[in-house]
């Protein structure tokens, strides 16, 4: 039976009490966590969110009536106990901050009784994620996820502090806006008011933020609620939120220098680590080159090397028809795995395959010099040789070899030497590399669109020196963007946005908007650059990557309260769901269902 509380005052949290409070009458309160009956004596684990204290119930002192519900406890009931602080009377626990303490009992309430959870509240769950979300209020009961949301909360804090003493002001922009061609699909919001129109969710406040720039505040930010409706993975959610920040009258230096310092803060002040200042930097094709990847994971080697001069005059046709199609050879050396099992290599092949390959090819280096190799039978040793030179090969090594397209390359041996990294276990998480990531492509070729388009968006500024390419090589402009990798993930990215009406208008032209296009989707925007705008940058992170990394988790879902699955549904609430049709019938809209096909 479920008891008032009235009269009672939570002294403090569970592992708030210490020894200096030993001898004190308090009042804790929180959930039971285990609770075990001795035969005359009860020990019972008192938790929140703090932490847990261990409860002792014997009758002699806490009487009858409340020894007997004490027998009754059990995971999850929620209770009130007066008692008095003592010197635990067994050993310590060192795994509790309440370890050298305890609590005897004078009374207990039982404020509310609770059914068998659907799987025991503990640190490390090895639950089904699926279970566990359709009952997340349970799951954050955990000790481990509730110190993930309580990091969140203090980044947060800290994040607005620091911006508050750099001079920026925190304002919050609207969620119902205008739908604009911003990459991923938007969520829209029908309009009751205008029939058959919408809103969208927006993907970032990007263009709100430049009109703020526009208006004088000069230094924006604010933690901004973002929706993409794109396709999810481990660091992807519909719904987020981002560090968002502009800074007026500024170039690339400024904005990189101010976020060098706030990295700094949090990670020394959530991690107890030094980021090393200034950030190590590299361009968009140094970082391509040399990892295959524009976030490049730096707590580890195997750097890719480009092999195509030693192998141009080579027969092994594989090798031979990627260059004669414009394409590349690349290797990854793989320190010290020439002793790699046949069946773990061919698991790398087919993984390889996954991202575009249509074979590996692979040579180990035998601690006597020779070689086994998957392509030996059509070069000459002395090709072989050079092959292994230029991969700096010696004895113990397995080399590994991609031929196709550029773009292919890079996503095969990028993951490649990721994959080897995770089974090697070189992917320390508590070791933080920092990259900048800069002079991205302003343009990206779409096959699919037969088109360019913006690697960022519409309204990047390219570098001034590459303005003459625009016409003739569009694809070998770079921008004056930048991205913040830590450990193989982007945190985040920005750029320094055009302010100039002709570079804006030529994006435009190259992108194929035309003028009425333009003004269709960005009118309110170029109306506002006719007023003296000015130079303007910015940035955004990840807010949920960034604790991702900072806790040590797999997946933002665990530092997400109530976080969606894979395909964008909520399993504790069962949204989306089906509406009542009057909603419908208010929004001017109808529901067509689809014809089974035949």
């Amino acid at each position: 039976m479920a008891e008032s509380m009235a009269g009672l005052k939570r002294s403090c949290r569970c592992a708030e009490v210490t020894e200096a409070n030993v001898g004190q009458e308090m009042t804790l309160m929180g959930w039971v966590q285990k609770s075990r009956n001795k035969g005359g004596i009860i020990f019972t684990d008192l938790r929140d969110r703090s932490g847990i204290i261990q409860i002792i119930f014997e009758e002699s002192d806490c009487g009858a009536e409340s020894f007997a519900k004490a027998e009754k406890l059990r995971s999850e009931f929620t209770v009130a106990v007066v008692g008095t602080i003592e010197k635990r009377s067994g050993a310590a626990n060192p795994n509790l901050k309440t370890g050298t303490i305890e609590m005897r009992a004078k009374s207990l309430r039982i404020l509310s009784e609770s059914e068998v959870p659907p799987f025991p509240i503990e640190e490390n769950s090895k639950t089904k994620e699926d279970l566990r979300l359709k009952y997340r209020y349970l799951d954050l009961r955990r000790p481990d996820l509730q110190r993930n949301i309580m990091t969140r909360s203090r980044v947060a804090t800290m994040v607005r502090q620091f911006l508050a003493d750099e001079g920026f002001l925190e304002i919050e922009t609207p969620t119902l806006i205008k739908s604009t061609p911003e990459g991923a699909r938007d969520y829209l919001v029908p309009s009751r008011v205008h029939p058959g129109e919408f809103y969208a969710l927006p993907q970032s406040p990007q263009l709100l933020k430049q009109l703020l720039m526009c208006s004088g505040m000069d230094r924006y930010f604010q933690l901004a609620r973002c929706y993409r409706d794109e396709d999810l993975r481990a660091d992807r959610q519909p719904e987020f939120t981002q560090i968002d920040m502009e800074l007026s009258f500024v170039d690339v230096e400024d904005v990189l220098e101010v976020n060098e310092r706030l990295l700094k803060k949090l990670f020394k002040e959530i991690c107890n680590f030094d980021v090393q200042t200034p950030i190590l930097r590299m361009t968009w094709r140094e970082a391509m080159d040399r990892f295959g990847s524009d976030k490049p994971d730096m707590r580890f080697g195997m750097e890719l090397k480009n092999v195509s001069d030693v192998v141009k005059d080579c027969e092994f046709v594989v090798f031979k028809s990627a260059l004669e199609n414009g394409g590349s050879v690349r290797g990854i050396n793989a320190d010290g795995q020439a002793g790699m099992p046949r069946k773990k290599i061919d698991a790398l092949v087919e993984y390889a395959k996954g991202f575009g390959a249509k074979g590996l090819a692979y040579l180990a280096i035998h601690e006597d010099g020779s070689y086994k190799c998957s392509f030996g039978k059509f070069m000459k040793q002395e090709e072989l040789d050079a092959l292994v030179k230029a991969m700096d090969g010696k004895p113990g090594d397995l080399l590994f070899f991609a031929a196709d397209k550029n773009k292919v390359v890079f996503d095969v041996l990028g993951n490649l030497r990721l994959e080897i990294a995770r089974q090697l276990d070189l992917l320390k998480k508590d070791d933080f590399k920092f990259l900048w990531v800069t002079e991205f492509p302003l343009l990206e070729y779409s096959e699919e669109e037969g088109r360019y388009v913006a690697m960022h968006h519409p309204f990047t500024m390219p570098m001034e020196e590459d303005l003459p390419l625009i016409d003739t090589d569009p694809g070998a402009v770079r921008a004056k963007a930048y991205d913040i990798v830590l450990n193989g993930t982007e945190l985040g990215g920005g750029s320094v946005r055009i302010h100039q009406d002709d570079i804006q208008e030529k994006m435009f032209e190259v992108l194929g908007f035309t003028k009425e296009r333009a003004r269709e989707q960005f009118g309110f925007l170029l109306d506002a650059f006719k007023y003296g705008v000015p130079p303007h940058a910015g940035l955004a992170y990840g807010l949920d990557r960034v604790v991702m990394l900072m806790v040590g988790a797999d997946s933002i879902r665990d530092v997400i309260a109530f976080p969606k699955v894979k395909d964008a549904s909520c399993l504790m609430m069962e949204a989306p769901a089906p509406v009542d049709p009057k909603q419908l019938e208010d929004l001017d809209i109808a529901i067509v269902e689809k014809k089974d096909e035949e």
